[in-house]
């Protein structure tokens, strides 16, 4: 079999273990989204037709990578299929949606819902507390949602968790009541939010047989990447999947588990082999994307931790350079050291897109920024959003309210993109069902606004969702508005316009699936769906180490390594798990191929307030002979 070449002996193993649960763990760069791909092939091969393998993973952007490697494998033999007759490969949310769509009406949801953002749902529980005469500043949307998010990853639906805290005092009735009136909102607006496509697809499959044999019967073998930051429900969701034949093959590792805050849990991977007994675990240990030095600190950093199997990583790789450690006076100079090093390698011939900064916490960004305007090294801050621009969430809102001209959020969002002289007060009457006692100007425009409505309500019947996004910038007014603007405008105007290139992904689906489709692609889309723009746009990667997960860089710079920052100390000692900040930081320095910075400053400000550091203890993990100590950036570069 010609596709294994080049396979080493465990990754073979893997491959060609097609039968029952398998569990591989995968260190860091040791190939296993080839594994998954391969394994994937391999099965179409053997004659598995290929509409019955499932793959999941966490991030859009690692869906669609598997979906490219899979069509260059089956390369010409993929012309011989059908969209519908091709692997499904999913996120756990887009799994979600599609099992909803295609199964939901078990549970009484619509086959066209609309999904709420997290602004969407924090728009609905502030309204939710005003109605309670409830003070948003003092029970923060957020705040509120959060717990809720939790307690659906428990399973608990609204009305058991008013049964279960509503008497724990004030706070736990105020999220009780909240959550009744924002599930009623939901309703309403025919709409899920995101938790919602994990706890009801669980529902479905638990209560319904019926349905869990379709399913089961649709995907013969289940893939899951990442198992280690799969939550409980997650977990069960596998199990509910794989029935009886048991076909689970789930590729993670435990050294890697960085999310038990969002509610992952670790022992999903760990206690695999306790689950299905008859599990075969195998372990990818050979690191192909690191040089032989950082595989080296990266085994002595993890190896400390307790909650984990054993695994160490080897590389045939050469040693290559020395990790640097650069220890700054002030954060400030810590960044102008890391520009003026990016700025030197891109003049040696560094590709600026394969150098990437990272940094425990947000707040830690702004110096960065400041030192690469002042050195004028081109960067990507990670994390400002394709999807939160207000043009793109204008013209969203716009096609959700086309598509379903009864939400309430959306019609007061669209009413205003653009201005067309509807003011709250206008708004408050419509939804109040006071109609009548507008005056003849106020009817007139509302009249206006709702006949454009209509029409795009007819034509997303027909329309292919390209279509259907331009035909939306145009009837809106949108484009005419911004293209009266200077050049923000203009700018603006080509954000919205790529919503329309996003949309032709789905042109080949059928009526409003493809329509449908987009919009939970769009709110599905997270902060790594936007490193393409990064290396469109030629610069160096600012980002959060959380946000590096699953990413590779020729070079990276691991910032503020301060005891106290990185490990973090939390809000106090019980949020403190200096296990996962030890998996986080060798998350961070096992993003490196080929070179590895790690900086501190002695002294940083935060919040107003400066704080004299010691070096982080992770430091003192990695053996002397794998460092080099940099010399201090040279004063004018601070100046700069």
């Amino acid at each position: 079999m010609k596709y294994l070449d080049g396979l080493n002996d465990r990754q073979k193993e893997a491959v060609l273990a097609t039968d029952g649960p398998v569990s591989v763990l995968a260190g860091a760069g040791s190939g296993k989204t080839r594994v998954l791909t391969t394994r994937i092939y391999h099965l179409i091969r053997e004659g598995v037709p290929a509409e019955k393998i499932l793959a999941v993973t966490f991030t859009n952007k690692a869906a669609r990578e598997m979906r490219e490697r899979l069509s260059r494998v089956l390369g010409e033999e993929l012309t011989t299929w059908k969209r519908g007759n091709l692997p499904l490969v999913a996120t756990f949310h887009g799994l979600g949606r599609e099992l909803l769509e295609s199964y939901g009406s078990a549970l009484g949801i619509p086959r066209h819902f609309s999904i709420f953002d997290r602004e969407d749902s924090e728009r609905a529980i502030k309204n939710a507390l005003k109605e309670l005469d409830m003070d948003p500043k003092e029970y923060p949307p957020r705040a509120l949602l959060a717990r809720i998010s939790r307690a659906k990853g428990e399973g608990l639906s609204a009305t058991e968790f008013a049964e279960k805290f509503s008497r724990e005092g004030f706070r736990s009735r105020v999220a009780s009541d909240v959550w009744l009136k924002y599930d009623a909102v939901l309703k309403k607006e025919r709409a899920l939010d995101f938790d919602d496509l994990i706890t009801l697809p669980v529902k479905l499959l638990a209560e319904h047989e019926e349905v869990r044999k379709q399913v089961q019967e649709r995907f013969h073998y289940v893939h899951i990447d990442e198992f280690q930051d799969t939550n409980e429900l997650q977990g069960r969701l596998a199990t509910l999947l794989t029935g009886a034949r048991k076909n689970l093959f789930v590729v993670g590792d435990i050294d890697q588990t960085i999310y038990t805050w969002r509610g992952a849990t670790i022992e999903n991977l760990l206690r695999f082999d306790e689950t299905y007994p008859e599990a075969k675990t195998i372990v990818l240990e050979h690191n192909y994307r690191s040089s032989k030095n950082i595989v080296d600190a990266a085994n002595t950093i993890i190896e400390k931790n307790r909650n984990r199997k054993e695994k160490k990583s080897v590389t045939s790789n050469a040693s290559g350079e020395p990790i640097i450690v650069s220890v700054s006076d002030t954060a400030e100079r810590e960044a102008a050291y890391i520009a003026q090093e990016a700025s030197r390698l891109i003049s040696c011939g560094t590709d600026p897109t394969q150098i990437a900064v990272l940094y425990r916490t947000n707040f830690q960004s702004r110096a960065m920024e400041e030192a690469f305007l002042a050195t004028r090294v081109p960067y990507k801050l990670l994390g400002t959003q394709f999807y939160d621009r207000k043009e793109v969430k204008d013209v969203i809102a716009w096609v959700r309210l086309a598509l379903e001209p009864g939400r309430e959020a959306d019609r007061v969002r669209a009413v205003q993109a653009p201005s067309r002289g509807i003011g709250k007060t206008t708004l408050g009457k419509l939804v109040a069902g006071k109609r009548d006692e507008l005056r003849p100007g106020e009817r007139a425009k509302v009249e206006a606004f709702e006949k454009i409505v209509a029409n795009l309500n007819a034509a997303a019947q027909t329309d292919v969702p390209s279509a259907f996004v331009r035909r939306v910038i145009e009837e809106s007014g949108m484009k005419a508005s911004l293209e009266k603007g200077g050049e923000d405008d203009a700018e603006r105007l080509e954000n919205a316009q790529e919503l329309a290139t996003l949309a032709s992904r789905h042109d080949d689906l059928p009526g409003m699936d493809g329509i449908n489709a987009f919009l939970a692609e769009a709110a599905l889309a997270g902060d790594q769906d936007e490193l393409d723009r990064t290396k469109e746009k030629g610069g160096v990667t600012l980002m959060t180490v959380h946000a590096a997960k699953g990413l590779e860089f020729d070079v990276v710079f691991v910032s503020g390594l301060e005891e106290g920052l990185f490990p973090h100390e939390g809000m106090n000692e019980e949020e403190r798990d200096e296990e996962e900040e030890r998996r986080l930081f060798y998350v961070a320095i096992t993003r490196a191929r080929r070179k590895l910075y790690l900086t501190l400053a002695r002294v940083r400000r935060i919040y107003g307030t400066d704080f004299l550091s010691d070096p982080s203890s992770f430091l003192d993990d990695i053996d002397d002979s794998l460092i080099q100590y940099a010399h201090e950036v040279e004063e004018d570069v601070i100046e700069a």
